[in-house]
């Protein structure tokens, strides 16, 4: 069983992590960390994320425009996704992509048309797509089941409730549960986390952001998806390896990674 775990979402492209970050890459085997998969949120980011992967054996990358940023997309922005992804192996998906209505720094109609070009963006190129989805789920669900039905979906960071989460298995999505799991007041993601399917479930940090505890108030990174890990087997009751190895082949299956790397 497996003692390694895999990071399916971290930014580590993020300023926070200019003065150490090959440190963190360097330190991925000592800190029993298989693989980390870095999201783009717009150009620039996905551009880092890239050439981040292509220097580094355990890195791999997404390229895609944040709902935030959704404002700065262009048809030439998503030409450079498309070129970005055809000559990069190591990209694995349009993400992360979606809608965000707690901030609203694009206008919402504008995150829609630009969360349903980048769908189709996937689909032209036969990838999965990573999904942000905050405050929105109404409207992320619809778009998705109008759009993406068929394609291989994931929920990052999953924060809505079990019912919610049937509808999104219904579609054959999965989720990714992060460092909200192990928060005092997160008894959504409990049940969740008891009910999801073990054959549906990613691990992740989202790293600066969300730092399970004990470290919460501290810059999230890699190393602590174990946390997560431990999180998990214990609300499911069952062997942390078991989940680290399940949730493991679940994201590489997704990504279609070849084990070896």
């Amino acid at each position: 069983m497996s003692e390694y775990i895999i990071d399916s979402h971290a930014h580590l492209c993020d300023s926070r992590f200019d003065e150490d970050r090959q440190e963190i890459i360097d330190n991925l085997e000592k800190d029993k960390v298989k693989l980390v998969i870095i999201p783009g949120t717009d150009l620039e980011s996905s551009l880092a994320a890239v050439d981040l992967a292509n220097k580094n054996e355990r890195i791999y990358a997404l390229v895609g425009t944040h709902p935030h940023d959704a404002k700065d997309y262009t048809n030439e922005t998503r030409e450079s996704y498309k070129k970005l992804a055809l000559e990069n192996k190591k990209v694995l998906a349009i993400g992360e992509i979606g809608l965000d209505y707690h901030y609203e720094y694009s206008p919402v109609e504008k995150q829609k048309e630009v969360f349903i070009d980048q769908i189709e963006l996937a689909k032209e190129l036969d990838l999965p797509i990573v999904i942000h989805s905050r405050e929105a789920f109404e409207d992320t669900y619809q778009i998705l089941k109008d759009y993406a039905k068929g394609m291989k979906v994931l929920l990052h960071s999953f924060n809505e409730t079990w019912e919610d989460l049937t509808k999104y298995l219904d579609l054959d999505f999965y989720i990714s549960l992060g460092g909200m799991s192990t928060f005092k007041n997160a008894d959504n993601l409990v049940r969740v986390a008891e009910r999801v399917p073990i054959d549906r479930v990613f691990l992740e940090t989202d790293a600066p952001y969300l730092t399970p505890v004990p470290h919460r108030g501290k810059r999230n990174e890699p190393k602590y998806t174990h946390f997560v890990a431990e999180r998990l087997a214990k609300m499911r009751v069952e062997d942390l390896s078991y989940i680290k190895e399940e949730t493991n082949k679940n994201t590489m299956k997704f990504f279609g990674i070849e084990d070896g790397r």
